[in-house]
């Protein structure tokens, strides 16, 4: 439905929406105790949340949350999610909760290794991996001189490296299959065919045999009622300005699309959506010219879902383990390390601060605290402005004629204090109190009342 949705409604071509490791992530930790249910009516209130948003053109509030901040949480949610595939990698069954939890039980449990599941998950991450860098060889990129045939080779080859996720679950189901009367894998089970029917989400639950209403729903949700939708308007909007090519993008109107595309999503059960990093990077690379490719994508599912989910459960999650962590593995974004340094390394305390409070707490409040104190740092840039003090010689004669104070920006409110020091100081000893001092407010953008 968000595939559909976002043609109607959105601005990128290459953005494909949909279901994505960290939507699935964060939803599985707030909808844990409702299943189902409650992942589909996070999927509505964040579509109306999302829309809401939009319409009041708040858009602007995404620029709040900084480069260094996003890179922090992609990462530690990067490593979260990998990190709990490893036990579907090696044929554990165990549930935990937080990073720390995970290890433990990991360690704790890794001598009831399944070699079987091992040995399949493994093998299917090299594929994965050779796959993924078969497209960047020189030799099989298209060039102005290839034949036909030659071109169609070269095609080929990419299709097989960016579907490579696809091909290694299908190879692993055939085998899986094929072992069906002695199955050695630990296979997903049953899935539910057919296309889902179209009506309103449930706003009531029945949970443990006690009978939940909309607000009580709410009120278990707790915070992912606000934190799934930022969460996936951040992801949204991220994706959509590293794949916009330099123009710009119009922030109000991918909230309204990302809205639309959650908020129709629930009529048909959909769990919370964003856009795909992953998917969206395949559009890009085949060559997509239009929101339209988002139909293609669409189609493909809805025939899927009606025709093939009577196999899906055949599936080994050791295949699927090896995936998802060959899909996230790249998301750790430990390339913006030294830029960050070299550019400001002030910077380096909300990307840090960001990724373990994600890593070690949790990753909704992570993006929280490290915003916070991204706005600390601006707000005391703001307090503590730079003041330049120098002492200036007369024009026809080199006796030392004032001190010139230069605050090198607007003198507000949280700057006042700071500023006045600066004067009073420049006077006592700059100008030992014998010359006179010249405020320069030429860097001032303005002044507010209490300054």
């Amino acid at each position: 439905m968000g595939c559909f949705m976002y043609v109607i409604f959105g601005s990128c071509k290459d953005i494909t929406i949909g279901p994505t490791a960290i939507m699935a992530l964060m939803t599985l930790e707030y909808s844990g105790s409702g299943g189902p249910v409650y992942a589909v009516l996070l999927c509505f209130t964040s579509g109306i949340i999302i829309i809401t948003a939009g319409l009041c053109n708040l858009g602007f509030l995404i620029n709040f949350i900084s480069k260094p901040v996003i890179s922090g949480f992609t990462s530690a949610a990067a490593i979260t999610i990998a990190s709990s595939q490893l036990k579907g990698l090696f044929g554990l069954s165990y549930s935990s909760d937080g990073i720390i939890e995970t290890y433990d039980k990991f360690f704790h449990n890794i001598g009831k290794t399944r070699w079987q599941d091992l040995t399949l998950g493994l093998s299917s991450s090299v594929v994965l991996l050779i796959m993924r860098r078969v497209k960047d060889i020189a030799a099989v990129r298209v060039r102005a001189s290839d034949s036909r045939w030659t071109r169609v080779w070269k095609k080929g080859v990419f299709l097989v490296s960016v579907g490579r996720n696809a091909i290694v679950v299908l190879v692993a189901l055939v085998v899986a299959y094929c072992q069906r009367h002695e199955q050695p894998f630990i296979i997903t089970g049953e899935v539910k065919p057919g296309l889902p029917p179209f009506h309103p989400p449930a706003f009531s639950a029945d949970v443990n045999g006690t009978m939940l209403t909309f607000g009580d729903i709410l009120a278990d949700v707790g915070a992912g009622v606000v934190i799934i939708p930022i969460v996936s308007i951040l992801e949204s909007i991220a994706i959509a300005s590293a794949f916009a090519g330099g123009a710009t993008i119009d922030a109000t109107q991918e909230m309204l699309a990302l809205g639309m595309c959650n908020l129709a999503g629930s009529f048909v059960q959909s769990m919370p959506v964003t856009g795909s990093f992953t998917r969206t990077a395949v559009n890009a690379t085949s060559g997509v010219k239009t929101p339209a490719g988002g139909i293609v994508t669409g189609t493909l599912v809805i025939l899927a879902l009606a025709f093939l989910t009577s196999y899906f459960k055949y599936i080994p999650k050791a295949s699927l383990a090896a995936v998802i962590i060959c899909a996230v593995i790249f998301m750790v974004d430990y390339q913006v390390v030294l830029p960050i340094w070299q550019a400001h390394r002030l910077d380096q305390l909300p990307l840090w601060t960001t990724f373990l409070t994600c890593l070690f707490w949790k990753l909704e409040y992570g993006i929280l605290v490290g915003a916070g104190v991204n706005l600390a740092l601006v707000l005391y840039g703001s307090a503590r402005p730079k003041v330049v003090v120098d002492v200036t010689a007369m024009q026809d004669g080199d006796d030392e004629a004032y001190v010139l104070v230069e605050p090198q920006s607007g003198l507000f409110f949280p700057s006042v204090d700071y500023v006045r020091t600066s004067v009073n100081k420049a006077g006592l000893t700059t100008a030992s109190s014998r010359m006179t001092v010249v405020v320069d407010c030429g860097h001032f953008t303005g002044v507010d009342y209490t300054a």
